[in-house]
This record gives C-alpha cells, sequence and structure tokens, in this order.
C-alpha cells in the first residue's frame, strides 16, 4: 500500500526540504518506488534533485488548477525517483483556487490515478499554512515534521498540531503524525539535549531514534543538483538519512505486520 508523507513545519529554515529530497534518494536506493512533489513556489526540492525550474513545464501549479495530470506532469530523476516539479509560477495557484471548486481536494483528487504506480509519495509542504500546505495535508495518510530542538521550534510545534486536530476534524480523519524528526542537531548544546528529551518524553515512539546531524555536506549539495547520497556518499548527513530511511521502512513493517495479525485474530473469532 502507498504511503503518502507531507514533510511539513509552518516554521522555516527546519530541515524540510533537505529531509524531502534525500529521504525520497535513500528510499530509492532501497528498491521503493517514489514520488517527490514539490509544493513550496520557490521550488527548492525541484532544483534540489537535479531539475531546472526554467525547464519544469507543466508543474504542480497546472496539476493543481487542472490543466494537466500527474503522469504528464512528473519527471525522472537521476537519483531513481520521480518528481513533481515547481517554480514561482505556483504562487498564483493560493489566487487560481479559490474559485475552483473542491478546492482543497485538488491534489489529492489528481493523485488517484497515479497513486498504486509508488510505494512512497512524499510532499515538501511550503513553511505557511496556505491553500498549497492544505492540499498536501488532505492528500497526505501522514504527517512527517522536521525539526530543530530549539525553544522556538516547541511553540511552532504547538500551533502545528493544532492545525493538524483542525485538518483531521474538517478536511481529512485519517491524517495521522508520522513521526518528528530532529534536524540540524548539536549534541553539544545543553538546550538542544533538553528539548530533544522533552520530545521524547511528550511523543515517545512517534520521535524517530534517527537524529540528522548539522552538516557541511548537507548544506553543499542542493548546490550541485544532488541529493546528499549523490553528492558525498560517506558523509554524516547521508549516512543519517540512510538510516532514517530504513526506520521508515521498519515502521512501515510493523505497521503491516501488526495489521495483518489484527485481521487474523478477527478472522479467527
Amino acid at each position: 500500500m502507498t504511503k503518502v508523507l507531507a514533510v511539513t513545519n509552518q516554521k522555516g529554515g527546519v530541515g524540510k526540504t533537505t529531509t524531502a529530497v534525500n529521504l525520497s534518494a535513500c528510499l530509492a536506493e532501497c528498491g521503493q518506488r517514489v514520488l517527490l512533489i514539490d509544493l513550496d513556489p520557490q521550488g527548492n526540492a525541484t532544483t534540489g534533485c537535479g531539475v531546472a525550474k526554467r525547464a519544469a513545464v507543466p508543474t504542480v501549479y497546472q496539476t493543481l488548477i487542472g490543466r494537466s495530470t500527474i503522469s504528464d506532469t512528473r519527471l525522472p530523476t537521476d537519483f531513481g525517483f520521480d518528481v513533481l516539479p515547481a517554480n514561482r509560477e505556483l504562487a498564483g495557484a493560493e489566487i487560481d483556487l479559490i474559485d475552483l471548486g473542491q478546492r482543497e481536494y485538488r491534489l489529492r483528487d489528481a493523485l488517484t490515478s497515479v497513486r498504486d504506480d509508488y510505494d512512497f509519495i512524499l510532499m515538501d509542504c511550503p513553511p505557511a499554512l496556505n491553500m498549497l500546505t492544505v492540499n498536501g495535508l488532505v492528500a497526505a495518510d501522514r504527517v512527517m515534521i522536521p525539526m530543530q530542538c530549539e525553544y522556538y521550534a516547541l511553540e511552532g510545534l504547538t500551533d502545528l498540531v493544532a492545525t493538524l486536530k483542525k485538518i483531521r476534524a474538517n478536511l481529512n480523519p485519517q491524517l495521522e503524525i508520522e513521526g518528528l524528526l530532529r534536524t540540524m542537531f548539536d549534541p553539544r548544546s545543553t538546550l538542544t539535549q533538553q528539548v530533544s528529551g522533552e520530545l521524547e518524553g511528550h511523543f515517545g515512539e512517534k520521535v524517530y531514534r534517527t537524529i540528522i546531524p548539522r552538516n557541511v555536506r548537507l548544506a553543499e549539495a542542493p548546490s550541485y543538483g544532488k541529493p546528499v547520497i549523490a553528492f558525498d556518499r560517506n558523509s554524516k548527513g547521508a549516512q543519517a538519512y540512510i538510516l532514517l530511511a530504513q526506520e521508515l521502512l521498519e515502521r512501515r513493517a510493523g505497521s503491516v505486520t501488526a495489521k495483518a495479525k489484527v485481521a487474523a485474530v478477527g478472522v479467527e473469532r
């Protein structure tokens, strides 16, 4: 079954795009069929996987307003996964969607025809609660929340959880938090350790075991249009995202096993 993940946080600069691109590449390397959807008008996820924004036409913008299907818009990358690209024109979608029916469900409905083509669909959401983010959250099964272990991040997390509750209550009752990912982690900081401990204490198993460290190679890779595993596989950043992909696959396997056991108990009864 396809897992659709929205990589989101209303706070900017926490590693959403870095996570979306690098996790897509690592999952693809693990043999998974992956589609990365760039929902940010900045188009950083698009360029981060080697696709030129100017050459990417049509984009997710045309898909959202109904002028193009995902099958016609997606592009293969050199790293084993497909991308639904974005560029600056996506900023106009906020206005264009106002007059369209079912505007919150445009992406979810568009994914119906290609959902079975993939094992994972990842969406890089913009750092704002706008119609693009709402479309991502409505289309998603689960939410991955990258965050830095700092005080302001905790405040932002509270706001995000409140937003997810509203989306679940009104638009997508199946939406759940897949996990919280600690990014740009500096173990030398006492505050970082304290916030990390608070996250583990409050969210428990929802916090990924894998931690993404501060790493220069992670920051450099996008300028070469490559995920970090194709740029410097031996870097700490690359190794961390490989571990994250493996952890995600372990969680998925565990979930499938648990559902199978529940189904078996039901049959026996």
